[in-house]
């Protein structure tokens, strides 16, 4: 049996102008630093930074990752405030 053990990161980050903005990625750690130092970053938090880190989910498949990242993106920011004091 094939152990893949590659996770899939879903994320939220805190923007310096108090947005939130919501990704999915590998490796967490590059993503948030491309996030608040690299021209690799997203349009919308290149604008916005310094971002930070606020809430994290970790799977197993990319596909449960992305459909969970859609879901999220889909709430209200109040929505997103909960979900983030919820794993507090």
């Amino acid at each position: 049996m094939l152990n893949n053990s590659k996770k899939y990161y879903v994320y939220i980050v805190e923007c310096a102008d108090g947005s939130y903005y919501t990704g999915y990625t590998t490796n967490i750690e590059r993503r948030i630093n491309e996030h608040n130092f690299s021209t690799r970053s997203a349009k919308y938090t290149r604008s916005r930074r310094p971002v930070k880190l606020i809430y994290e989910e970790v799977y197993d498949t990319s596909s449960a990752a992305l459909k969970r990242e859609h879901a999220i993106k889909k709430l209200t920011k109040k929505a997103k405030k909960v979900l983030v004091e919820s794993k507090k």
